[in-house]
């Protein structure tokens, strides 16, 4: 990127200000999220932004192929995006020159100062950039119009009040319960299947004295399909009406376990939310609607997405480029991989990669959408004490003792708490007991003898 002096940045910023024009680094972008935010307040791009990466390369390539200074522009608008013939199907080839076989990346519009229109394509690591031969249709996920043929969000939000703790269960049982009360948490989460009955699980919570989540999963091999998501709509305001004080909208949809591979898009995701969404709030608008929570990796590289799946960041901006931030009282979060507190945000023994540290997931996870908050549908510290050698894929966690997993949920809920942007947190997990290949009792916060000692601490900190 070519250096730019102080000296015509000063002379311009006072241009802007007389005539009103737009700089390039903090214009109005379609994604409603954090970027929007530094726009109003005018502070500089932030280098570490991949989208920011990527644009500052698109630029360039721009500015050498026009020979104009693009430091400031009219407008500009960003997404990720799928071109079905390739990232140079929007330019004339020379004969004899094969496109380039690139299908996902970010495709960036840029107005300049006399009204001039330019489309230009990066890959996801900025090392291909196509300048296209005129403005194409926009496009978000599979050829899909960003936003297109979305219903108009039901009014209104259930994200009212304050922080709440809570605990995913196998059941209400007696033991179950005293370790809720004794831990101070008011939030049961269960996951369901569509077409299960939750209607007894529910009173059965109300009874109690608590408040039920459900995590509603369904078919994968139909999820793509418009009238499953009637389906799905249905069943979810069934569960509203039914008392549900909040739904999870799907689980972990950014990995092929969860979603049909080669259809793993956060664009193809928002259409199945908007209809659950607005079923909700049409049959029950205080149930709180939380956007399914995403598996934290990183593991599909610079690309950020592949036809097994996609890069949780890589995932919401589809999420919110496609418009999923008007369908969701909050975000859904999972965090279940911390050795560290989490009020680190450095010292990880692995590495430093974002996913590690709690600060670290649930600035990501909100990035791309502005105000909105977190709801940490499941947050756990892993913990073999009492059972034995973790399996070889969670042998990252062969250190932590149960003392640290007691003190580090309570920190958790004293740091989310303060940070003003966390509606809810759920405890993954409360009563589970099996340690096999996925040691779920490990997470549990009551021990395999009985004992909890998280459960002092968070009633220490929620009291």
């Amino acid at each position: 990127m070519k250096q730019r002096s102080i000296a015509l940045y000063g002379l311009i910023a006072v241009v802007i200000m007389l005539v009103g024009l737009t700089p390039l680094a903090v214009s109005a972008s379609p994604i409603s999220g954090d970027w929007a935010v530094r726009a109003q307040g005018g502070p500089t791009p932030t280098p570490e932004d991949p989208a920011w990466l990527a644009f500052s390369a698109a630029r360039d390539a721009l500015e050498e192929k026009t020979n104009a200074d693009l430091t400031y522009v009219r407008s500009w608008t960003y997404e990720e995006a799928e071109w079905e013939g390739g990232i140079d199907d929007c330019v004339a080839l020379p004969e004899g020159e094969e496109p380039r076989q690139v299908f996902f990346g970010w495709r960036f519009v840029i107005t300049t100062l006399d009204n001039r229109q330019y489309e230009v394509r990066t890959s996801f690591n900025r090392q291909l950039i196509t300048i296209c031969d005129k403005v194409t249709t926009p496009t978000t996920g599979s050829g899909t119009p960003s936003g297109s043929n979305l219903p108009a969000p039901v009014a209104g939000s259930a994200a009212v009040g304050g922080f709440e703790v809570g605990g995913q269960v196998t059941g209400l049982f007696p033991n179950t319960r005293n370790a809720l009360n004794a831990a101070k948490m008011r939030w049961v989460k269960m996951q369901l299947h569509v077409g299960q009955d939750g209607t007894g699980l529910i009173n059965e919570a109300h009874g109690a004295g608590y408040k039920i989540l459900f995590s509603v999963i369904g078919d994968k091999a139909q999820v793509m399909n418009p009238s499953y998501h009637d389906t799905y709509a249905a069943y979810v305001a069934g569960l509203a009406s039914a008392g549900a004080d909040g739904i999870e909208i799907w689980n972990e949809m950014n990995i092929d376990r969860e979603w049909p591979a080669g259809q793993i898009n956060g664009a193809n995701y928002v259409p199945l939310l908007a209809k659950a969404y607005n079923a909700i709030k049409a049959a029950r608008p205080s149930t709180l609607v939380i956007t399914g929570a995403l598996a934290p990796t990183g593991f599909f590289g610079a690309a950020g997405c592949t036809d097994q799946g996609c890069n949780d960041d890589a995932y919401l901006q589809q999420m919110a480029a496609a418009g999923a931030g008007q369908y969701a009282d909050c975000i859904g979060v999972h965090y279940n991989e911390g050795i560290v507190s989490p009020r680190q945000s450095s010292g990880d023994p692995r590495d430093n990669y974002p996913t590690r540290y709690f600060s670290t997931m649930l600035n990501r996870s909100l990035a791309p959408f502005g105000g909105k908050q977190a709801c940490f549908t499941e947050l756990g510290y892993l913990s073999p004490e009492g059972y034995g050698t973790l399996p070889g894929g969670f042998a990252w966690a062969q250190d932590t003792s149960i003392a640290e997993q007691a003190q580090w949920l309570a920190e958790a809920a004293v740091v989310a708490a303060s940070s003003g942007r966390v509606r809810l947190m759920i405890v993954f997990n409360v009563d589970f007991s099996a340690f096999g290949s996925d040691p779920q009792a490990g997470f549990a916060i009551i021990r395999k003898d009985g004992s909890c000692p998280a459960c002092n601490a968070l009633a220490g900190v929620l009291q």
